[in-house]
């Protein structure tokens, strides 16, 4: 049932239906939103719009109304569209009796539209639950209808904006207004009420399905990024992980060769790589750990010798590791399993260990090469501090020494030494 302004689309929308049933009837071609519409199929399409009224065969407006009505009862599975259903009688009389006449033909498994401006007649059919209302929309503030439609109301005709729009006079309409009384305009401000709390609560669903969609969209592409995100991490904690493994193998092979400068360059290099994996690791709880506890690290497996923060310094087959505490397992409280003999290297103290070095006269790179087994003499020692003379020169050499210096993990600090001790042409280093 369709009530509403008048000139808002009522019967073209009662057309628009019953042409749609004609043409899925008969599989013609339309544009519909399938996902959102549902056409049945009915034996008769059938329409009661035109005025029937005939001087000629004696028949008035209504009396033609009813001839076509009576025709329906002896139908089955229809379909029929009904525009202006009061039209050629009293309203009251026709609320009650229309009222009656709909209810029985819904018994006979048809369809109905009906456009309509009685109000009495739409409040006693809003009462079945077999029937749907519609309401034309009218635009009150630019005085025009909208041609949209309100689902689950009753409209208002606006009979007198109407009139005003298409040229009656402003007092005359003034003058029905007082003649139609008060109460029937208090009715129709109910109904604008309704309608517009209708519209609005429409609206804001709108906005909220829109609302929602987005952040829906929003989440989805939030965890779309977390998984590449995630995938890259892993993929580069992997990578990383790989090369320090690869470093302590070959640190492990030089073990067995007993060459203790190309140990402590390969360690170096390993601690490095662990320091990269580190910082792309997830952050986890720490494992309450002591030393002398047995853990494992990858396939490494060794005992606590120390604790310091964060890490952990575990002995593995004659070697010492500096360890995250984060990247540690349990390795149960016995010792590993003894593997087949290997070749340890047991690094014994230089019986000639000095706190000076002299790099006179040497090229830059002899004096590199010199200077990193002599470092590592004197790590291997203990000293906390060592002098290295490079002279001044032309400054090649000391620039060459300070340089190696920075890049070598194990020196804390160097300064150059004091005037009695050499001044620019020697530097003090701290181990």
């Amino acid at each position: 049932m369709i009530t509403g302004v008048n000139a808002g689309g009522k019967t073209m929308l009662l057309k628009a239906i019953l042409s749609a049933v004609f043409m899925a009837k008969y599989l013609l071609p339309m544009r519909i939103d399938a996902s959102k519409s549902s056409i049945g199929h009915f034996k008769e399409i059938s329409a009661i719009i035109d005025d029937p009224q005939s001087v000629k065969n004696d028949i008035s407006t209504f009396a033609g109304r009813m001839q076509e009505f009576s025709k329906l009862f002896g139908k089955d599975n229809f379909i029929v569209g009904v525009d202006e259903i009061e039209l050629g009688t009293d309203s009251d009389e026709a609320a009650t009796l229309f009222k009656v006449i709909l209810e029985k033909l819904l018994e006979k498994n048809s369809k109905i539209i009906i456009t309509t401006h009685h109000k009495r007649l739409a409040a006693m059919m809003a009462l079945n639950d077999e029937v749907d209302l519609l309401a034309a929309i009218y635009d009150e503030k630019n005085q025009k209808p909208t041609y949209e439609f309100l689902h689950g109301t009753v409209g208002k005709s606006y009979a007198f904006e109407t009139a005003q729009r298409y040229g009656i006079p402003s007092h005359l309409i003034q003058e029905a207004k007082i003649v139609h009384g008060e109460d029937k305009e208090k009715l129709g401000e109910l109904i604008q009420k309704n309608i517009d709390l209708e519209l609005e609560a429409k609206r804001r669903l709108a906005q909220l399905k829109k609302d929602e969609t987005r952040v829906e969209k929003l989440k989805t592409s939030l965890e779309s990024q977390k998984e590449r995100a995630d995938a890259s991490l892993r993929e580069s904690q992997a990578l990383l992980e790989k090369k320090y493994q690869i470093a302590i193998d070959t640190a492990k092979a030089a073990a067995k060769e007993k060459d203790p400068a190309q140990i402590h360059r390969l360690l170096n290099t390993a601690n490095k790589q662990r320091n990269e994996s580190r910082e792309r690791e997830s952050q986890q709880e720490p494992l309450e750990l002591k030393v002398g506890d047995f853990v494992k690290y990858n396939n490494t497996k060794g005992r606590i010798l120390s604790l310091r923060k964060n890490e952990a310094m575990i002995e593995s087959e004659g070697m010492k590791l500096r360890i995250p505490i984060s990247q540690l397992k349990r390795s149960g409280n016995n010792p590993p399993a003894k593997k087949k003999p290997q070749v340890k290297i047991q690094v014994q103290r230089p019986s000639h260990a000095s706190v000076k070095l002299d790099l006179h006269g040497l090229r830059a790179e002899e004096a590199i090469e010199k200077l990193d087994k002599y470092l590592s003499d004197a790590l291997i020692t203990g000293y906390d501090e060592v002098l290295v003379y490079h002279g001044v020169g032309s400054g090649k050499l000391a620039y060459a020494v300070k340089t190696f210096l920075k890049s070598h993990p194990k020196i804390k600090g160097f300064i150059d030494a004091p005037a009695n001790m050499g001044g620019m042409g020697a530097t003090v280093v701290r181990l």
